[in-house]
């Protein structure tokens, strides 16, 4: 492994480069006595972007896990996102005054760019923002919704009545896929409520990115390879991402993208809704409404997005799911997201045991190895978790929570009735969901995928934690004017019923936000008032479905192992889902995954209690700041996973 991979590692990171400070006007320093934003390795101070030795931004081939990260330390702010580029466009913003929610700005811009396979401006997100000030939290839902124009069957037929054949070339490569991108209009909201520098100037390291060009990363590579094929249906796509004899642009590529770099330009001028009015809006119809591919002609299925489907989307505020657990307050994301009452579902059953107890053995930078009781405990707590979700959770502006409140699936009675149903000796296989309600809803598990995190402190102490996602990778394969549009709509399940007719609360209808595993997640000390005290940690991850047994584990590894915050990160990813497999990520050095974990202890223990087990590699990409105390002063700690490409920086320093 080459040195400068280890650049996240560093105890501190150096001298932010007054290049891309201009974003907020304030000049910048190149005085060495300025401490942040910056890398050091080897005793040098390195720009991110730099092109010099040690920049963690230089391009290597993609890797499964890469050991021996560290966690960070910083004292007034800190940035985690899944691409060197982006934490430092997030970073100089901080350093420059700016709030949370502006540094958000600027790094969602430049992740389009730099990961526009997880993320950006054609797809959605979901935040939590604590203001430090008013010591409150609130949540905002950029979740993409369906047309005005959709039925129930408009991702399973062509026509309900003369074609009731799959859209082509299948539901996700079709314009049936595409939702109104809901990722801009969240982020303006947020701005709006929090911002403190002018929302034009947040776009600059986007627009230089794009205009002058930047190396393609090796995830990027990779994903731009498995697209090939998908891509030759579009033009732009085939232009921006393929060579001229249509090969794949592969790893250290230098990208340029104006259409992109045109689009940041008309959003800094015009505000968030340049893209849900006028020229940009309009192409996102057009490109929506292909019915041939550009290669061969052969047949694409036009979604029904309309200009009056963008320009009345909404970006919307929502109570978040605040529980208590152990000594701490817990916050995710309500619906249409699942990931806030899942976590909260799962870590309400995990309270009745002392996991303490099960913390993992031989701990080392990766986060040691967990136990094999600690980790049935944790999977047969998401088995019970998910099995509410996967009957109950949908939209709630169109179908109410059991009993209209989180609280029927999350009281403390409840919880202890599904603690109950939890074996020490055995894994339930797969779990019953709760009666619940009156309505008998069907069962959903329809997959998701993609999506990027990014973790935010700002000076006041103001904490954003974003996921925002385009779904699975490079989303439906449309692009215009430089970024790609989803196909979130995939997550709706496809269906209407089930096999016994009985509704599917996650259906499809008009105007209509599918469900999201999306989780990020803010914790806090329970106060001596028994409210919501001092901050704790913020953490959230990519990876579909599995994004809340990323986001528990993390949790858990904090709050009832001691685990900091690199270590709670890096640590093995495990969990499960409502059905006999435990996932233990086999791409960790931890794991021993030769005949299929057969050697392996942790394997060995889970299979003896009934689980069957899967070695294959995770991927999450979590980013994760936690508050610590250094030198009898208050501190940020941060990690960034592994698995991916992303950088903690800040105004960092060695404790």
């Amino acid at each position: 492994m080459q040195v400068k991979r280890f650049v996240p590692q560093a105890s501190a990171l150096l001298l932010a480069a007054s290049a891309v400070l201009a974003v907020a006007g304030c000049g910048g320093s190149d005085d060495a006595l300025d401490t942040a934003c910056a890398v050091t390795s080897a005793g040098a101070s390195v720009v991110v972007g730099s092109g010099l030795p040690g920049d963690p931004a230089a391009p290597e081939p993609a890797s499964g896990y890469r050991t021996g990260y560290k966690p960070v330390h910083a004292k007034n702010y800190m940035v985690v996102t899944a691409n060197p580029l982006a934490s430092k466009a997030g970073c100089d913003v901080l350093k420059a005054g700016g709030s949370a929610a502006d540094a958000a700005v600027a790094v969602q811009m430049v992740l389009g760019l730099v990961e526009p396979q997880s993320s950006g401006l054609g797809g959605g997100a979901f935040m939590l923002y604590y203001d430090a000030k008013a010591k409150t939290v609130q949540s905002y839902d950029g979740r993409e919704t369906a047309p005005a124009t959709a039925t129930e069957n408009y991702l399973r037929w062509i026509d309900d009545t003369t074609d009731q054949t799959t859209p082509k070339p299948s539901a996700r490569a079709s314009g049936r896929a595409i939702g109104v991108p809901g990722a801009v209009r969240m982020i303006d909201l947020a701005h709006k409520d929090h911002g403190k520098l002018p929302w034009k100037d947040l776009f600059a390291p986007g627009i230089k990115h794009a205009t002058d060009g930047f190396a393609i990363s090796g995830r990027m590579a990779a994903a731009i390879a498995g697209a090939r094929t998908n891509f030759l249906r579009d033009a732009e796509a085939t232009a921006t991402y393929l060579n001229t004899d249509l090969t794949a642009k592969p790893l250290g590529t230098l990208l340029k993208i104006p259409a992109y770099a045109e689009t940041l330009t008309s959003l800094a001028s015009d505000g968030a809704n340049a893209l849900y009015t006028g020229a940009i809006a309009q192409a996102i119809v057009a490109k929506t409404g292909v019915t041939a591919s550009a290669a061969d002609g052969s047949a694409i299925t036009p979604g029904k997005l309309t200009l009056a489907d963008l320009a009345g989307y909404q970006a919307k505020k929502r109570e978040p799911i605040c529980t208590t657990y152990r000594a701490y307050w817990v916050c995710g994301m309500p619906p249409p997201s699942s990931g806030g009452i899942t976590v909260a579902s799962a870590l309400g059953v995990l309270e009745n045991f002392n996991l303490g107890l099960y913390k993992p053995t031989a701990l080392d930078l990766e986060g040691g190895q967990p136990q094999v009781l600690g980790v049935h405990l944790v999977s047969e707590a998401e088995r019970l978790a998910y099995a509410d979700r996967d009957k109950y959770i949908a939209d709630t502006d169109f179908v109410p929570l059991p009993g209209g409140t989180p609280d029927t699936m999350l009281n403390k009675t409840y919880m202890r009735s599904r603690a109950d149903l939890v074996r020490f000796s055995a894994s339930l296989g797969t779990a019953v969901a709760g009666n619940l309600g009156p309505t008998a809803f069907g069962i959903d598990r329809t997959p998701e995928s993609g999506t990027s995190h990014m973790t935010i402190v700002d000076k006041d102490g103001s904490v954003l934690v974003m996921t925002t996602t385009v779904e699975s990778g490079f989303g439906s394969y449309h692009m215009t004017r430089g970024f790609i549009l989803n196909n979130q709509l995939t997550d709706f399940s496809a269906a209407p019923t089930d096999a016994t007719g009985a509704p599917i609360a996650n259906r499809l209808q008009p105007g209509k936000r599918p469900r999201s595993s999306m989780a990020p997640t803010l914790v806090f000390k329970i106060a001596a008032d028994g409210m919501k005290g001092d901050f704790v940690m913020g953490t959230g991850s990519p990876g579909g479905s599995t994004i809340i047994q990323y986001v528990i584990k993390t949790v858990v590894g904090v709050l009832d192992w001691g685990l900091d915050a690199q270590q709670a990160t890096s640590m093995v990813d495990f969990g499960a889902a409502n059905s006999p497999t435990t996932n233990v990520g086999g791409e960790h050095p931890n794991v021993i995954v030769a005949n299929n974990g057969a050697g392996d202890p942790l394997v060995i223990g889970l299979r003896a209690m009934g689980h069957t087990v899967s070695v294959a590699a995770q991927s999450s990409g979590i980013g994760t700041v936690i508050r610590v105390q250094s030198n009898g002063k208050p501190a940020l700690q941060g990690g960034a996973d592994p698995r991916r490409e992303g950088l903690v920086l800040g105004d960092t320093f060695t404790p």
